[in-house]
């Protein structure tokens, strides 16, 4: 009506010509259609094909239908008398074959990326776990493929998918087939996608008075605010629409507060509006002034009976009417320049009508060619009731298909109301979110959206709710305990500061003092008897290599460098072994010395100090060989490990060759046991020569710190291997300097009268032997 009145009263718009319009009801029925479409072609209210009695005022053109499935009811049978129709449901692709429907055309807007507008909501109030509620039709299949194709590349899935069938069109027939299953699914949120006449079934399907606790989205060309009963609005409230965004309409709103049965006084429809709407008691024919609000506003109304604002049907019908005159308005400037005068037949306009474009009053581009229809932009809108009278359709976001992406769509979080159940945003997840420090664990059989939480591996953090993966730490970082970022790692060495260290320093140089207080007494008394029976030559260079023993130990503590790699592990080798090697020349000298007493046995010429020399610069030359060769081929080097502390990075020597590392200690270890078996075979000598006792007793303890160590060693890392190669170098260095010297220390300083040559003759006459000095 607003259309038409608008175009009667531009003059420069058909002019001396007024365009008029018959109503006719689809019933919501295919087969109702179908009979209107028929009365209409007959006129005058009579049913018979292929007769018209229209006398005047003959329509040229269809504005119709609603839906899909009715446009296509009447498409087939006005086509075949060639009569233009306009339908102004939602676009439907399958109606844009012109070799089935040569005369059907539609002004709607294409809708080819909605299915992307609602999963950009679902992705950003993160709703992985959501149903769907479609038409079963090709419309409806061919947007669920889309919606399903959209919701798997972004992670969504569907608890479910429901379809409202569409074969006949009564509001009740699906009441018990798919509502309560709806009710009971664990989807909190449902998205419903369809066209006006089918939507309502869902909406008579509602049980009254029990509320669903389901948050609602709908699409464009659906009415929420109707529905059979009042009570019917509570379950939608909080719910979410996405209607086409269009301009607004200049005038239509005055248009509306004007309308009334007193203007419109022919129009039957409106009259049964008004009676049911204002509660008149008289029915609609015999309205009265007095007695009904004739001249109330719609204004008035509140949205469950009226709304103001255009909606996507009627402005899409207001474009069609528009297309329509712009049409007859092009054909009748080509007949005047002509200076014929015509009437215009429905199949002419065809070819003014496909070409047709126009700019409405609103602003907005109209095609009538069906590859010219924009991609439709929406308006998020929120459906909010208070109470049977009192409800809001709010503008809450929009979603912009051809905006840049990050800038197409906008929601403000803060104006929406979620409905009677939920005061914020709804979870609607098949499984509880996993929170940071945890990842997501897929459940067999289910779909990708129902999962496990599990705890992050070691290693590994997850800084995000519901991580898929969770990440590695860069290897200068550790995991926290909650795992959920990632810590600097602590740099650890065996610091000269911390305890540890000043205690293992304080060791190595008391000892150290101890083995230097040893060597000056051994000096002193260089001429005394046990000094020189015990070789006085070997003993100062067990001394002296002792004390190098004492403080190599020193190159361990502190950070590692360059210089302290190359000389720990040699330094402490080679002097180890010069310790060895002159117990074993010690041990050797001792053996040769008693058989040398045997009368005629030629170990006399054994018994001298360039034999033991020459044992110490034999076995101590083959080791400095072996380390030698070892910093010339792979030297050791400082070197980090990140990775056996979780926490820590440790500062440490790589041995450059652990072939070459063992080797050394295993020369080392093979002088240890020739020693300590020499000595256990001589440990039967009489008291003169004892030495070889306390020999056997050091190399015991000798050998069984290094074999203690080897496993403790290859067991430990960072800071307590080298305390565990520390302690070993001075147990064993003190094993020796204990079990070797302490006797003569004791015997030099507190027993000096038996430190003398007729003290030791004296002891061996009473056993009836003599032995000579070694």
């Amino acid at each position: 009506m607003f259309a038409i009145e608008e175009i009667n009263k531009d003059s420069n718009l058909l002019p001396n010509i007024t365009l008029g319009f018959h109503l006719y009801n689809t019933y919501h029925s295919d087969e109702r259609t179908l009979e209107s479409s028929l009365r209409w072609l007959s006129g005058q209210g009579q049913f018979i094909p292929n007769y018209s009695c229209w006398e005047q005022d003959k329509c040229v053109t269809v504005i119709g239908g609603a839906t899909s499935a009715l446009s296509l009811q009447m498409g087939t049978l006005l086509d075949l008398y060639k009569y233009p129709q306009i339908t102004f449901g939602p676009f439907d692709p399958i109606l844009s074959d012109k070799a089935h429907f040569p005369s059907l055309y539609q002004v709607a807007p294409k809708d080819s990326s909605l299915h992307k507008g609602l999963v950009r909501l679902m992705t950003h109030f993160k709703w992985t776990w959501v149903g769907v509620v479609t038409v079963d039709d090709l419309r409806g299949e061919e947007f669920l493929q889309r919606l399903t194709l959209e919701m798997a590349n972004n992670g969504v899935c569907m608890s479910f998918t429901e379809k409202i069938p569409v074969s006949e069109r009564r509001h009740t027939e699906s009441h018990m087939a798919f509502m309560p299953r709806i009710t009971a699914s664990t989807a909190k949120v449902i998205f419903i996608h369809g066209d006006t006449d089918s939507l309502m079934i869902l909406r008579y399907s509602q049980i009254p008075f029990i509320p669903n606790f389901k948050v609602w989205v709908t699409t464009s060309y659906w009415d929420i605010t109707m529905r059979p009963q009042y009570i019917d609005g509570y379950n939608f409230h909080g719910a979410l629409t996405f209607s086409h965004l269009t301009s607004e309409v200049p005038n239509f709103k005055d248009f509306l507060r004007t309308v009334n049965p007193a203007k419109y006084s022919e129009d039957i429809a409106l009259k049964e509006f008004w009676h049911s709407t204002f509660g008149c008691r008289e029915e609609p024919e015999n309205l009265k002034q007095g007695e009904c609000s004739l001249n109330a506003s719609l204004e008035i109304l509140p949205l469950l009976y009226f709304d103001m604002t255009m909606s996507d049907l009627s402005y899409t019908i207001y474009n069609g009417i528009y297309a329509v005159a712009w049409t007859l308005h092009e054909m009748f400037l080509m007949k005047s320049e002509k200076g014929e005068i015509w009437v215009p037949h429905p199949w002419q306009l065809h070819s003014f009508l496909k070409k047709i474009q126009f700019n409405n009053s609103a602003g907005d581009q109209v095609f009538m060619e069906e590859n010219g229809n924009p991609e439709a932009q929406y308006k998020i809108l929120n459906y909010v009731t208070f109470n049977m009278d009192d409800e809001l359709l709010v503008k809450v976001g929009q979603f912009n298909p051809q905006a840049e992406h990050g800038e197409d769509f906008t929601i403000d979080e803060e104006a929406i109301v979620w409905g009677w159940t939920y005061t914020e945003v709804p979870c609607a997840t098949c499984s509880e979110s996993c929170g940071p420090g945890f990842r997501q664990t897929p459940l067999e059989g289910k779909p990708i959206c129902c999962f496990n939480c599990s705890l992050c591996p070691d290693g590994e953090i997850s800084h995000q709710m519901n991580m898929k993966h969770c990440m590695k730490c860069p290897e200068d970082e550790y995991p926290n305990k909650e795992r959920n970022q990632c810590l600097p790692k602590l740099m650890i060495f065996l610091k000269v500061s911390e305890p540890l260290g000043i205690t293992l320093i304080c060791v190595a140089l008391s000892f150290s003092l101890l083995t230097s207080l040893i060597l000056c007494i051994f000096l002193k008394y260089q001429d005394t008897p046990l000094v020189k029976a015990n070789n006085r030559a070997l003993s100062f260079t067990l001394l002296i290599s002792l004390i190098f023993c004492f403080l190599c130990s020193l190159l361990f503590i502190g950070r590692p460098t360059s210089a302290t790699c190359l000389l720990r592990q040699t330094t402490f080798g080679i002097v180890f072994t010069v310790a060895v090697s002159s117990i074993l020349a010690k041990t050797i000298t001792v053996v040769l010395a008693f058989r040398a007493t045997i009368p005629g046995s030629r170990s006399r010429i054994w018994v001298q100090y360039r034999v033991s020399n020459s044992i110490v610069i034999i076995c101590s030359g083959i080791q400095v060989i072996l380390c030698s060769i070892w910093l010339g081929t792979s030297p050791p080097f400082p070197d980090m490990d990140p990775h056996s502390e979780p926490s820590h990075i440790i500062i440490k020597c790589n041995e450059g060759s652990d072939f070459a590392f063992y080797s050394v200690l295993g020369y080392m270890g093979f002088l240890s046991l020739c020693s300590f078996i020499v000595a256990f075979l001589a440990r039967s000598l009489p008291d003169t020569f004892n030495e070889a006792k306390f020999i056997t007793f050091s190399m015991l303890v000798f050998c069984s710190v290094w074999v203690s160590f080897l496993p403790t060693y290859q067991s430990t890392r960072g800071k307590a291997m080298v305390t565990v190669e520390i302690f070993s170098i001075l147990a064993s260095s003190a094993g020796l300097l204990s079990c070797i010297f302490f006797p003569k220390f004791y015997m030099i300083l507190l027993k000096p009268d038996e430190n003398t040559q007729e003290s030791i003759k004296n002891k061996v006459k009473s056993r009836g032997k003599f032995f000579p000095e070694v």
